[in-house]
Order: structure tokens, then C-alpha cells, then sequence
């Protein structure tokens, strides 16, 4: 079974009008997981640290300039074809305004929306990691 080696950004907020934690999520538009929800990102290319690819791909897919704060986990899951590794990143965003380049749809999640959504199997893993980090 091959191995795809990805980078995902958490990217957090806090909301201006509730002041909660939100993270942001996108639905994919394409592929095989149509409609389903994940943590942005992408496939590390030759070469590239797990950091370099999620500023890279986040520029890619979203035209927004992130930063790449920490590494929060590193989630491994086999799916039908494939064993994915993914780096999740907390990311805070340097420019831009998070623009839908391939995606179908996106949406900010609180602690409390973050498992209302069909999240990928492999993204569920960091998932209460992230509520962790929402609720603080």
C-alpha cells in the first residue's frame, strides 16, 4: 500500500460578533471524497518540510499567506488505497482573505459545530485536539 504524506492547516479565530473559537474548514469540491469536510492542506513535494507545504498549498488553494506556528499532531490513517500521514499544523493567517480556489464550500467551526460536519476519517483523529485548543 502506498503512502501519501500531507500537511493540514488548523487555522483558528475568534469570531468578532461571539467571541468564540472557531476553526475553519473546507468541503472538498472533486475526487473520490466529494462533499466531504477536511482540514486544508496538502501533499508534501519532494524535499519540502511539513511547514513549507502547508504555506505553500494554503497559498494554492485559499490565495492566503499563512504562518506555521506548531505542529499540534500527526494523525495516521489507512484508507481502502492508500495510508495517509498528516501533519496538523496550527497556522495563523499573514495575509489574504481565505478565497475558495478548490474547494466546494467552507465554514468556521466552534467547539460546539466542530463534529456537525462529515469530516474525512483521517481529519476525526485531530478533531478533539482541536476542541481542546477551541474551548481554552
Amino acid at each position: 500500500m502506498k503512502t501519501v504524506t500531507v500537511s493540514g492547516a488548523i487555522i483558528l479565530r475568534t469570531n468578532p460578533e461571539t467571541h468564540k473559537k472557531e476553526v475553519f474548514a473546507t468541503q472538498r469540491g472533486y475526487g473520490d471524497w466529494k462533499g466531504w469536510w477536511e482540514i486544508p492542506g496538502g501533499k508534501l513535494e519532494q524535499g519540502e518540510t511539513p511547514e513549507q507545504c502547508i504555506v505553500r498549498e494554503i497559498h494554492e488553494e485559499l490565495a492566503t499567506e499563512v504562518k506555521a506556528e506548531r505542529t499540534l499532531g500527526v494523525v495516521d490513517y489507512d484508507y481502502p488505497t492508500f495510508h495517509l500521514t498528516m501533519h496538523c499544523i496550527l497556522c495563523s493567517i499573514v495575509s489574504g482573505k481565505l478565497q475558495l480556489l478548490e474547494h466546494e464550500n467552507a465554514k468556521w467551526l466552534t467547539a460546539q459545530k466542530l463534529y456537525s460536519v462529515d469530516w474525512l476519517p483521517a481529519d476525526k483523529l485531530i478533531l478533539d485536539t482541536v476542541a481542546m485548543l477551541l474551548q481554552q
